[in-house]
């Protein structure tokens, strides 16, 4: 869009998407898997909506993968003030409803914030959502495998996967409690190759159901309803 497209928008609207991600190990999938998965989210969702989506803020909070290369970790309090500047910039441009599509786990504190900023700016709603654990699509993922998780097959879609071989085995659950209290160097060695548990791909039409179910979930949330706040 341009500016003046983004103008005649707020027009009528006051609505914007804004996708998070980040950058960090995904096992033989790209590094790029939570970016990729947020912002095709947030677009496939929004586009018959005419809602705008803002460019995927690439890196979050991510240092326990930090002993894997090409992970990049933002502190928590970097990540912190980047997301309130972003808030600061869509108010201050007229948006007053804004949806968060997250992708990364380690990105909670964004939604912590959310709630702080809405207190700080009168008239505005925030809605935070984890897309690939809403109940819904959470449900979607148990029916077709209950065993999955990071890095494994329920992130294994043809616009995450790189050319080459995985690996065909079904790897054991790591032991997520345990893994929370590694540092980096430890966790590259508890995990291997970065799977957190799961086989690496499943068949394609499932995948596409799951994508489905996802895009379906995040545009109902996205039309709302949402709250009458008070201007």
């Amino acid at each position: 869009m341009s500016w003046q497209q983004v103008e005649d928008y707020l027009k009528a609207d006051d609505l914007a998407v804004l996708p998070l991600g980040s950058t960090e190990q995904h096992a033989g999938l790209s590094l790029s898997v939570d970016s990729i998965l947020a912002e095709k989210m947030a677009l496939d969702a929004a586009e018959p909506l005419g809602v705008p989506v803002f460019p995927v803020l690439a890196y979050g909070v991510t240092p326990y993968f930090m002993a894997y290369p090409g992970t990049i970790s933002l502190r928590v309090e970097t990540y912190v003030a980047i997301v309130r500047d972003i808030l600061d910039g869509l108010y201050a441009q007229g948006f007053r409803r804004i949806f968060i599509v997250n992708g990364h786990g380690g990105n909670a504190p964004a939604g912590s914030l959310a709630i702080e900023w809405m207190a700080d700016h009168p008239g505005t709603s925030v809605k935070f959502h984890n897309w690939w654990n809403a109940p819904q699509t959470f449900a979607k993922v148990q029916d077709i495998d209950p065993v999955a998780s990071h890095a494994s097959w329920m992130e294994n879609f043809t616009w995450t996967r790189l050319p080459g071989d995985l690996p065909m085995q079904q790897k054991p659950m790591i032991d997520l409690v345990a893994m929370r209290a590694m540092d980096p160097a430890t966790t590259r060695q508890a995990l291997g190759d970065g799977n957190f548990g799961g086989y690496y791909q499943r068949d394609d039409a499932e995948m596409q159901d799951l994508w489905d179910t996802g895009v379906a979930e995040t545009r109902a949330l996205m039309k709302g309803p949402w709250p009458q706040v008070t201007r």
